[in-house]
């Protein structure tokens, strides 16, 4: 960063986390690659009940987020039947990753303080923010201040914030230039758009 760079440093890169099937359990990755659709590898699969077809989810079914998956379908799929007690499968999604409102989701160190203390939305898992970059921030930073911002991480990757969550903590991005980010990496707030 050099001296005329506008951008202001708010925090670094914590913790990256992928969730190869949505609603379960997350691995923990020393860098990713971050294109349009979100991070590589992340809800790639849905669990959907075998009989009726419908989407399972960590809503309706809250054994699910404590299944971490194997990496081979089958041996996922017949751990989610047994823990579920009925049977399911694993549906590939074929546009990216299946995402609710935007493809990453970032949620600071100190939102998950201020949870503990109990500023937690109705509905939010405070044990697990189910978040793909935990973020610490610096002295005076707070995600929720983002909303409408452009972040940069890293030293490629370029972020569109564009809400924050109804049932959890953090903020949402939209991916507006893909790379790669590590643990680590800085992250900068470009200026307020006049």
């Amino acid at each position: 960063m050099t001296s005329a760079d506008p951008t202001t440093v708010v925090g670094t890169v914590g913790q990256i986390s992928v969730y190869p099937v949505k609603s379960l359990a997350g691995r923990t990755e020393h860098a990713v690659q971050v294109g349009p659709a979100g991070l590589a590898g992340d809800r790639r699969y849905t669990v959907v009940d075998a009989t009726t077809g419908e989407r399972v989810t960590v809503r309706t079914t809250p054994q699910m987020r404590e299944v971490v998956p194997t990496g081979d379908r089958e041996q996922d799929i017949v751990t989610l039947t047994e823990v579920l007690g009925r049977p399911v499968r694993l549906a590939e999604s074929d546009g990216g990753p299946q995402v609710d409102v935007a493809p990453v989701h970032l949620v600071s160190a100190e939102a998950i303080s201020r949870a503990a203390a109990g500023e937690v939305p109705e509905g939010c898992s405070a044990e697990d923010p189910r978040a793909n970059l935990l973020l610490e921030l610096a002295a005076g930073a707070d995600e929720r201040s983002w909303v409408g911002r452009r972040l940069l991480v890293g030293g490629e990757v370029v972020l569109d914030v564009v809400r924050t969550p109804k049932h959890c903590l953090g903020v949402y991005a939209q991916v507006r230039v893909p790379g790669r980010v590590a643990t680590g990496d800085p992250v900068r707030l470009a200026p307020d758009p006049a």
